[in-house]
């Protein structure tokens, strides 16, 4: 199986947040059976389709709902992933899980804060050893006072 599930409408309430706010959020790493869909129609000439995203957003859209992950939009370019036997895809998250939906709070985009986002990519480690500029690689072993001098 692909996804975790797949289902007709959305679980969530819309959210209506715009393109120009989906594109502050960082995409990241998600996995396909993690995800469920929100369509279960596949339309083959989008699928087939090379440049399906040249007027939209490059990365899929996900949003956390109760602890559950949504696929709201790019389910061509997931089954696409899945069909080159790429178990993940890149796509910016939504969660809904974090915000105040309460009538009368803050519009959805203001609640929105990509300071706190995680940033895709690694996790810098301080006490990670960074080798100078001018290293090549090699080091001495660790000198061992019980082993022979040559």
């Amino acid at each position: 199986m692909i996804f975790k599930g797949v289902r007709e409408g959305k679980p969530y309430p819309d959210h209506g947040l715009s393109a120009r706010a989906w594109a502050k959020i960082p995409p990241r790493q998600f996995r396909l059976d993690e995800l469920t869909t929100v369509t279960t129609v596949l339309a083959l000439d989008r699928l087939l389709s090379e440049d399906s995203t040249f007027y939209g957003d490059l990365f899929s859209h996900v949003v956390r709902w109760r602890g559950d992950l949504y696929l709201e939009d790019g389910l061509h370019r997931a089954v696409r992933s899945a069909l080159r036997n790429r178990h993940i895809i890149h796509a910016r998250m939504l969660d809904l899980d974090e915000l105040d939906l309460e009538p009368g709070s803050e519009f959805i985009e203001g609640q929105v804060d990509t300071e706190r986002l995680p940033a895709p990519g690694r996790v810098p480690n301080p006490g990670a050893h960074r080798r100078s500029a001018r290293s090549t690689g090699w080091t001495l072993p660790p000198s061992d006072p019980s082993a022979p001098e040559w």
